[in-house]
């Protein structure tokens, strides 16, 4: 068997959506208008969070972590995606490839990690209200989100220095458009048996777990909700939850999908993956705005004061 030092290659080869050349100017504008869409909507919901103090709550701490990280983590596949469409180039170099992958695993494990603190954050706020402020104060949100950020970056780094160690033959071809960890390991010609045991531990304790708890969350908060007597009370818990479900339910939707899928190279897969790497930050700005009536007025002044400057 090889080893890693016998094959050195200095890129691999994206596939992407589609290699006729009539196609690429709508899928750039496309992605594009996605792309800035994501960046600024989400920066706009930082921006609101962090200048008004009625938001200084743990689940606005969320949100606003989510934000960054959904930015980040578009902005690990998207900018290449869109420079390799314009100049009509599959290729991405292999330092360029192993830092896509570490980058995107960080950010993908802490949008995982931080839809869960959310969902505890609602199960807390609703099925025990008299102890939310003890229970859920800065400290332990800040402690949360940093555990979240050591976590998701070890495993990241971990994967990462455990890619560069594998050897590549002939087929550089990457049937994605980007680097994915999944798709790289079928074309590496080394052992990547470790590779594989630490990607099915990953999916298991960084994805599957914090959906689990989420799930147990919305039991909980569902059995609450259902023994509150008042019809408008029972509607107000549940607006409460209702951006976070719709977030969790697109992420995990599809997120889950591409790696379950027996199939990781079809065209099917690829669309799974633009949802829960692109339309999900994409549409996430706009479940939490609109659907929140605080937050709906908040980013009104944002918005009136800006265009009042300009």
């Amino acid at each position: 068997m090889e080893t890693g030092n016998q094959t050195r290659l200095s890129y691999f080869i994206l596939l992407g959506f589609s290699q006729d050349s009539e196609h690429q100017p709508i899928l750039f504008c496309l992605f594009l208008s996605m792309y800035l869409i994501t960046v600024l909507g989400n920066l706009l919901i930082i921006l609101t969070i962090t200048s008004d103090s009625h938001f200084y709550m743990p689940m606005y701490f969320f949100l606003s972590n989510l934000s960054l990280a959904d930015i980040c983590f578009t902005s690990t596949t998207m900018p290449k995606m869109l420079v390799n469409i314009q100049t009509q180039s599959k290729v991405i170099t292999y330092a360029g490839c192993i830092t896509q992958m570490c980058f995107f695993n960080i950010f993908g494990v802490m949008d995982t990690l931080l839809l869960a603190m959310m969902a505890y954050d609602r199960f807390v706020a609703i099925c025990h209200p008299l102890y939310y402020t003890l229970i859920m104060n800065l400290h332990l949100c800040g402690l949360l989100v940093l555990m979240s950020w050591f976590i998701s970056t070890t495993y990241s780094l971990t994967q990462s220095l455990l890619t560069l160690r594998l050897s590549f033959c002939t087929n550089w071809e990457i049937s994605h458009f980007y680097c994915e960890l999944a798709q790289a390991l079928t074309i590496a010609c080394s052992d990547t048996l470790i590779n594989h045991i630490l990607l099915y531990m990953g999916t298991t304790l960084l994805a599957i777990v914090p959906f689990l708890g989420i799930l147990c969350s919305y039991i909980r908060i569902v059995s609450s909700i259902l023994r509150i007597s008042s019809g408008h009370g029972k509607y107000k818990a549940f607006s409460t939850c209702g951006s976070h479900l719709c977030t969790v339910s697109l992420f995990y939707g599809t997120g889950l999908g591409v790696y379950l899928s027996s199939d990781a190279t079809s065209w099917r897969s690829m669309i799974a993956s633009v949802m829960y790497t692109v339309v999900t930050p994409m549409l996430n700005p706009f479940i939490y705005s609109l659907r929140n009536r605080d937050m709906k007025r908040a980013l009104q002044k944002v918005l009136g004061r800006k265009l009042y400057v300009l």
